[in-house]
């Protein structure tokens, strides 16, 4: 049985309804619903998505992840970029989060498309800031230079657990090294791109561990971190060891904020893109103070 502060109050609205009717009618995904997110409702019925392009078939098998997985894709759907615009501008997102399977089967994998999306929401609604939560692309130098030339705002890559238990949470192909490599090499591609990433608690980490997890991210020159509580899609996956209490959230929250991270989000439903506009924004609005 789930502790009281995991339960979620549910939200329905005709902001949330109109959201899953445009995504429907659009033939768009949202990570919200594919994976299972505990704060799809709020975040629906506030207008806010992230978007997961490049299809619903992800082609590693990640032990966390709710997604489903194919050796092979889906088919690449070219007008997914425009039809993303017009629903960005449709709504008038201020904040628009863009995610993705990971795509190993194709040449570029995905980064190209990633580009094009960054590209139709501009043309579309020049005034929304895009977020992109990227895949490691196998830390590929041309993939990692084709997101940061489309000049997104902030561009995110999930290192999700600490490196002792990266192997039995993430797919082999992904590392912890690799994904500290992949966040450095986007500072280092451009150094005015926000990068951010997310940990997952509740796996059997230990705190010296998330600690040095969190170290390790600001020295790839990581700006803003979430960390949030793991929770078991199905019995197929992962097991949770542990539910994190919230006084325990809040003494890691202080803890990266101590280490320099520009905002920090730590809770039991914290997600990567979990109001990420808001995040974004008093990161700004502290700069400017």
């Amino acid at each position: 049985m789930l502790p009281e502060w995991l339960t979620v109050k549910p939200v329905s609205t005709s902001r949330y309804a109109g959201i899953k009717r445009d995504v429907l009618e659009n033939g768009l995904h949202t990570v919200c619903a594919e994976a299972r997110c505990p704060n799809i409702a709020e975040c629906w019925s506030g207008g806010t998505a992230t978007f997961m392009v490049l299809g619903d078939l992800c082609t590693r098998g990640c032990r966390f992840c709710a997604v489903g997985k194919s050796a092979k894709g889906s088919r690449i759907d070219l007008l997914e970029p425009e039809r993303l615009g017009k629903v960005v501008r449709q709504w008038g997102l201020n904040y628009a989060v863009i995610t993705s399977v990971c795509r190993d089967d194709l040449p570029d994998q995905g980064a190209g498309h990633f580009a094009r999306c960054v590209t139709e929401i501009r043309k579309a609604s020049p005034n929304t800031l895009v977020e992109l939560l990227i895949p490691d692309f196998r830390c590929d130098e041309n993939c990692l230079k084709a997101i940061t030339e489309s000049s997104p705002d902030v561009v995110g890559h999930n290192v999700e657990t600490v490196r002792r238990l990266t192997p039995m949470v993430r797919d082999r192909r992904a590392g912890y090294d690799q994904s500290l490599r992949v966040l450095a090499m986007l500072k280092a591609l451009d150094a005015q791109i926000y990068t951010k990433s997310a940990i997952m608690l509740g796996l059997g980490e230990e705190d010296s561990e998330v600690i040095q997890t969190m170290a390790d991210l600001r020295g790839a020159g990581v700006d803003f971190l979430a960390v949030g509580q793991y929770l078991r899609p199905g019995p197929n996956h992962v097991e949770v060891k542990e539910y994190i209490r919230p006084e325990r959230f809040e003494f890691f929250r202080r803890r990266a904020q101590e280490m320099g991270f520009r905002c920090v989000a730590a809770g039991p439903f914290v997600r990567s893109s979990y109001r990420a506009g808001e995040f974004f924004m008093r990161s700004i609005e502290r700069d400017r103070q």
